[in-house]
């Protein structure tokens, strides 16, 4: 392999020449051979949308070079296109304030701005401190790319996938209002509602969760930039967080503002810690939902089967036509996935020891994996599974004149303990409820008929 030499102030180094990071990134690299999991290219988006907007701040401030920040504005504009995600090496398990990675950007960015310089003709030259980290601090660069990546992904990525399969599961609200089935509570029959009903709780969990991710993503908005190294903002000039902030505002058409606290926005991560618990009450919600739709449409022949969904794949190696709730499953599997994360973030937010936390890179890792996980797994929920529900009326049916429950609707007419005594004796004789009334004495066929109608029981009276 063939290799260039590089220097930093440990000495020097040897780079794969077809590299274009340098002797910090090539330290971590080797000095860190932990796991598979590399920093987030989440992450690494964040950086380069901050690296353009501190140039585009210290421009303006008259810190820097215009050629120079239009050189890092270019060597970060083909980082946000995908064109350089070879250069990205680093995992997550290095030093706990993201100094490598943040370095590693800087490296990049400096030799692919030089080559733009040099282009151009221009004898100018980066330094990845002193131009690309100019005014800045690992301290409040990585915090700044957390929020940055964070905002970004709830927006564009979780939301809208939240918002799909509320639409669809509206839709089947609606579809269904007028099918009266059995309720259960305890897994145990209860008394009837329609399956529209059912469902609607469902929507309703998505809604809520919608709404509490979007508002805990307000709180991401602050971005610790501007405090440098220990939250005091040395090196960097008062101004600077300000023009960060709406630099980065106005590349991503997003709000965001400079932290008030720059001591807190270094050294905690409560906002991340509360915006993924809005996560895991979403995780939550995806648990009941996918485990309410394999119960229900349990079966074929020996379960509950009130609904159908899909059939995917074969469900077996060994039963021929068994088909599994499959997408129920990854969905659950994604839950304990997205528990666990959240139990790693809060254990990690709270080791902010003094003036900086050291355990960022492991928080964003786990923040973003929850946030990707949720979402492909409600795409693909609501695209293979919740699209295709339909109801089995004739199950739905049997079911519903079946249970026992129904006699609830006779307590106002009959009495608690005289309607236990019809339900209690219907079981024992394998006898229907109607019969059993009617046999006990307690109420005629017709009144019988009269005061129990499923559908009249699925509304206050």
């Amino acid at each position: 392999m063939d290799y260039r030499v590089e220097k930093d102030t440990i000495g020097e180094i040897k780079v794969p020449a077809d590299k274009y990071w340098g002797a910090q990134t090539q330290r971590s690299k080797q000095n860190f051979p932990i796991g598979q999991e590399t920093m987030p290219v989440e992450i690494i988006k964040a950086f380069a949308i901050l690296k353009r907007s501190t140039a585009v701040a210290n421009f303006e401030l008259g810190l820097m070079e215009e050629e120079k920040a239009e050189a890092i504005k270019y060597a970060a504009d083909q980082v946000l296109a995908d064109k350089l995600n070879d250069h990205f090496p680093l995992v997550v398990w290095q030093t706990g304030s993201g100094t490598q990675s943040n370095m590693n950007v800087n490296e990049v960015l400096a030799y692919v701005g030089n080559q733009w310089l040099q282009e151009q003709g221009s004898e100018l030259k980066l330094h990845p401190n002193d131009d690309v980290n100019k005014s800045q601090s690992s301290n409040d660069t990585y915090p700044t790319a957390m929020h940055v990546a964070a905002v970004l992904k709830l927006e564009d990525t979780v939301l809208p996938a939240v918002k799909q399969l509320k639409d669809t599961l509206e839709e089947k609200q609606n579809k269904f209002t007028d099918i009266v089935k059995i309720g259960r509570t305890h897994l145990q029959d209860a008394t009837p509602l329609t399956l529209g009903q059912e469902i609607s709780g469902w929507h309703r969990m998505l809604e809520k969760s919608y709404t509490m991710i979007k508002e805990s993503n307000e709180h991401l908005r602050e971005l610790a930039i501007g405090g440098t190294a220990v939250g005091t903002g040395l090196n960097a000039h008062p101004d600077f967080s300000e023009k960060v902030c709406k630099a980065i505002s106005a590349y991503t058409d997003k709000t965001f503002i400079s932290a008030k606290n720059k001591f807190h926005a270094l050294t905690s991560h409560d906002e991340t810690v509360y915006a993924h618990g809005a996560l895991k009450g979403l995780a939550a919600d995806m648990m009941k939902i996918a485990n309410d739709v394999r119960w229900l449409a349990s079966g074929p022949r020996c379960g509950i089967g009130e609904i159908t969904i899909p059939a995917n794949e074969p469900g077996s190696s060994i039963m021929p036509g068994k088909v599994n709730p499959t997408q129920s499953e990854a969905v659950t599997m994604v839950a304990t996935q997205v528990m666990g994360n959240d139990a790693a973030i809060g254990f990690a937010a709270s080791q902010g020891n003094f003036e900086l936390n050291v355990f960022k890179p492991v928080i964003a890792y786990n923040f973003l994996q929850s946030s990707q996980l949720l979402a492909d797994s409600i795409l693909s929920f609501d695209e293979r599974c919740a699209v295709g529900i339909e109801a089995d009326l004739e199950q739905i049916e049997k079911n519903l004149h079946g249970s026992l429950m129904l006699v609830t609707a006779l307590n106002p007419h009959i009495g608690y303990e005289n309607a236990a005594k019809i339900a209690k004796t219907a079981f024992a004789d394998n006898a229907t409820l109607k019969e059993t009334a009617v046999r006990l004495g307690l109420l005629t066929a017709e009144q019988f008929d009269e005061y129990v109608r499923p559908e009249e029981m699925t509304h206050p009276k």
